[in-house]
């Protein structure tokens, strides 16, 4: 992983200038869900880092990080407002109060960790999940996957995943170099994917990923045909889906490594329309269709 540098609010700022996102309207797909759709939401960014720090979540002193930046600016343009914070102890107090739950975060979250941020308690951690199954969103990109491992070895499937794991409907087990992949786009008409066409190529820092929920409806897939290194030695599989668990729900994609692709008008149109599906605002049922699109993807890399 690249050497970790510090983000400054010039250049958050330098960053996001020029970074237009569709308009709302443009995100959606389908029947709006009634009048939420029109209701401001209140999306609890979190950040914490018990593992690795991603330059993305970092904090110059009272400089947001520019995972913060991009998605308060997006919350400006799509009528949502956001609370950041890298506290752990949020989870023990009132959790009505969001319609979502944004992590970008790594490790056991119920420790200190990396950071040094007071970590998650594990009543906190059962109150998140008990939130979403309730009806609230939930939202998680790159390292959300690298979050609350399963007990078990790496390079094999868990029979029962971490709760964790099992909610989010995936799971980190490693990643190679940076590199330009081809990304299929399984569902064009999802919110804030019709710009992005039938496919695309991009360079990002790929994650080979585990434990896939059987009802996940895949939304991207990564084309690991040429690509380099042992953890792409294995057929395509999901990259980005959407899932419910209980009412609520679940929004995951494995990109957002790289700081220039938080700036992406691509990655921004992803992110605004997570929000809006998570949020309810609009219908697009999660209709389960890994075994067709992606039907070799418990296929596991060759262990390293």
């Amino acid at each position: 992983m690249n050497r970790a540098t510090a983000v400054t609010r010039r250049r958050v700022l330098e960053l996001l200038s020029g970074a237009a996102s569709l308009p709302l309207a443009a995100l959606t797909c389908g029947r709006a869900a009634d009048d939420r759709a029109q209701k401001r939401r209140r999306i609890l960014l979190f950040t914490k880092s018990s593992g690795f720090e991603h330059d993305a979540v970092k904090r110059n002193g009272a400089a947001p990080s520019l995972s913060e930046a991009t998605l308060s600016d997006l919350g400006e343009q799509h009528g949502f407002d956001v609370v950041a914070t890298k506290d752990g102890g949020i989870f023990d107090g009132d959790l009505a109060r969001y319609d979502a739950f944004f992590f970008f975060t790594t490790g056991n979250l119920t420790e200190p960790g990396t950071d040094e941020m007071p970590p998650m308690s594990a009543r906190g951690k059962q109150a998140l999940f008990s939130a979403i199954r309730a009806g609230k969103g939930f939202i998680g990109v790159h390292s959300a996957s690298d979050t609350f491992h399963s007990k078990g070895h790496r390079f094999e499937t868990q029979a029962h995943p971490d709760p964790y794991i099992a909610m989010l409907g995936g799971e980190f087990v490693s990643h190679g170099d940076q590199q330009e992949a081809r990304v299929a786009v399984v569902d064009p008409k999802f919110p804030g994917l019709p710009s992005s066409g039938e496919a695309f190529t991009l360079k990002e820092e790929w994650y080979s990923l585990k434990n896939f929920a059987p009802d996940i409806h895949v939304l991207l897939v990564l084309e690991t045909d040429g690509m380099r290194g042992s953890e792409y030695r294995r057929p395509p599989f999901p990259l980005a889906w959407i899932r419910k668990e209980g009412r609520g729900r679940v929004y995951y994609n494995a990109m957002g490594h790289r700081d220039d692709v938080w700036t992406s008008e691509r990655f921004r149109n992803m992110l605004a329309g997570a929000v809006v599906w998570a949020t309810g605002g609009t219908d697009a049922p999660p209709v389960a269709n890994m075994s067709r699109v992606t039907p070799q993807a418990r296929v596991m890399p060759p262990e390293r």
